[in-house]
């Protein structure tokens, strides 16, 4: 079959596949999801945001890949908040919050240059669910807000969203200590991993068990797997450690050598 190598035409695999999942597309989903798909590419060729450069490619391997989330998606009531963790060029948050107008998404992003094109993209589509917030995971996990005069907090980032999610930001231990503090208790983490997930999940076990998460299971997709964890009650006050030491020291996995 040949494919369009205009990004601004979905391919008809990407139709397919998106048929096949049971996705019913707005009339304006597939205009926007080309114009952010069109914005990704030409904002490339100056910030390295892909190493994925054909259109037709990226209609599978970016649109399709986030939009296998929305299943478990589908049950959150309007307004609900979703968090997605090192959201590089937009991706799994734009193309979700593009099909998913009655959900808040919040993209958290530590690069500035990234930063600046999200927001730049966000403001270009008119996505009125969708903010950006520069900051590192851990700093965001550990930000409980500002203390009122009656002891309590607000406004923090900490345990107050119902799903965060993750795409290709390293080995499940790593993650889960990342995004697991950002979930409400009963709230869900929605990893999209590779072939290396059941390795993973064995390798992260300890690692849920001390964040309060359980895995709630595996979805394979057209396009990967999805990794299901839900949590169980607060994360220890601990969690996340400071800035870069999950990547360094893996929670709960024993040190080699």
């Amino acid at each position: 079959m040949t494919q369009s190598t205009d990004p601004t035409q979905p391919t008809a695999d990407f139709l397919q596949a998106a048929a096949d999942l049971g996705i019913d597309f707005e009339p304006t989903d597939l205009d926007n999801l080309a114009r952010f798909l069109a914005l990704l590419l030409d904002a490339n060729t100056r910030t390295n945001l892909t190493a994925i450069t054909d259109p037709a490619e990226a209609w599978t391997r970016h649109i399709l890949d986030a939009l296998t989330l929305l299943p478990m998606l589908a049950d959150l009531p309007d307004a609900a908040r979703i968090i997605d963790i090192g959201s590089g060029g937009g991706l799994p948050a734009i193309p979700l919050a593009i099909v998913c107008p009655h959900l808040r998404f919040t993209l958290l992003e530590a690069t500035g240059k990234k930063v600046t094109f999200l927001r730049e993209t966000i403001t270009a589509l008119s996505l009125a669910n969708a903010e950006v917030i520069q900051a590192r995971a851990e700093q965001a996990g550990q930000d409980r807000g500002t203390r009122q005069p009656d002891g309590t907090r607000s406004a923090g980032m900490r345990e107050s969203f119902d799903v965060v999610t993750a795409r290709a930001v390293g080995r499940l231990a790593v993650v889960a200590e990342l995004t697991v503090p950002l979930a409400k208790p009963s709230g869900l983490v929605l990893l999209i991993k590779g072939q290396k997930a059941p390795e993973e999940l064995e390798e992260a076990a300890k690692a849920l068990e001390i964040l309060g998460a359980r895995h709630a299971g595996t979805v394979e997709t057209p396009t990967g797997r999805i990794v299901a964890l839900e949590k169980n009650c607060l994360t220890p006050r601990t969690y996340p450690r400071r800035d870069g030491e999950p990547k360094r020291v893996p929670l709960g996995v024993p040190k080699r050598g």
